[in-house]
């Protein structure tokens, strides 16, 4: 079978990387397959390049996806990547076509959802109003206010630590820009950024946050980006605090939402304990593979 694979121009750029990308046709000009290489370029992740091939079904089987992978591999070489990640749904032929190309498997993700209408209020509202002394609960939509900015900033330090199997994410240093042009990416496709925090009372700086986005209509399902507690401020179940007053606000305020969507690293025992008392019920799961350059 005559395969051209063809280095296409990404105009996908931003101030945390860029991607370049290679299009499989057949003898005829037909598209069979695709392959788009993220390299990142923050402070921390220079190091990293991200994965993402497809082949079309009927078309597997015939070395196509090891010819894209072989065009990415050597572009993450020639720009001095130590590490390629990859995702594959577990079961799926990307779960056994990356092993077979050298990957490791380097973490487990699984994914939950919670549906809305079979949410219990009562139970939910007991633990929201549970007295966590010294600490209270803040919020805000879209961006961090100003008042709260660099606290929230600084608070970001609470997910270097997380739980994250063997996989080589880097580090990632967030400062105030960062996190505001965060929340712009988001209200710039469309959707809606919701941010739960808790607040040290002595000080009123942030000790932990949790963060939803939600589709711009207020339907369909919502999704959970980030949740995590600095670390001197652990033990205090702020955690599962934040989240269910998250899961409050949004029923509260996109009544036609269906559901949350959450996606947790096997070894995260304390947040994968804080979806299972909530209620969130597993749907899949993701391995996360790891090539080392």
């Amino acid at each position: 079978m005559s395969i051209r694979i063809t280095p296409l121009t990404d105009p996908d750029r931003g101030p945390s990387g860029h991607r370049l990308a290679w299009l499989a046709s057949d003898a005829d000009g037909t598209p069979v397959g695709s392959a788009f290489l993220r390299l990142f370029t923050r402070a921390g992740q220079e190091h990293l390049a991200e994965l993402q091939l497809q082949v079309h079904p009927v078309e597997r089987r015939r070395g196509i996806g090891s010819r894209l992978l072989d065009e990415a591999v050597a572009a993450a070489r020639e720009d001095r990547r130590r590490r390629v990640l990859a995702r594959a749904e577990a079961g799926s032929p990307g779960a056994r076509f990356l092993p077979a190309r050298g990957f490791r498997k380097a973490l487990t993700l699984t994914f939950a959802r919670l549906p809305l209408t079979g949410v219990d209020t009562t139970a939910l509202d007991e633990i929201i109003e549970r007295p966590h002394p010294g600490y209270r609960l803040a919020s805000w939509c879209g961006t961090v206010p100003d008042d709260l900015a660099h606290t929230f900033a600084a608070s970001r330090r609470a997910m270097d630590d997380m739980p994250m199997g063997d996989i080589d994410y880097g580090t990632v240093t967030w400062d105030v820009d960062r996190v505001r042009a965060a929340a712009r990416a988001v209200e710039e496709r469309g959707e809606l950024l919701h941010t739960v925090v808790s607040v040290d009372a002595s000080d009123g700086s942030i000790a932990g946050f949790t963060e939803l986005v939600v589709p711009g209509d207020g339907k369909g399902d919502g999704r959970h980006y980030g949740t995590g507690v600095l670390p001197e401020h652990r033990g205090h179940g702020l955690g599962l605090w934040m989240k269910a007053e998250s899961v409050r606000q949004a029923r509260a305020r996109h009544p036609e939402l269906g559901g949350l969507l959450t996606d947790t690293a096997d070894d995260n025992r304390p947040m994968r304990n804080i979806n299972d008392v909530l209620g969130y019920e597993p749907t899949h799961q993701a391995l996360e593979y790891q090539l080392d350059l």
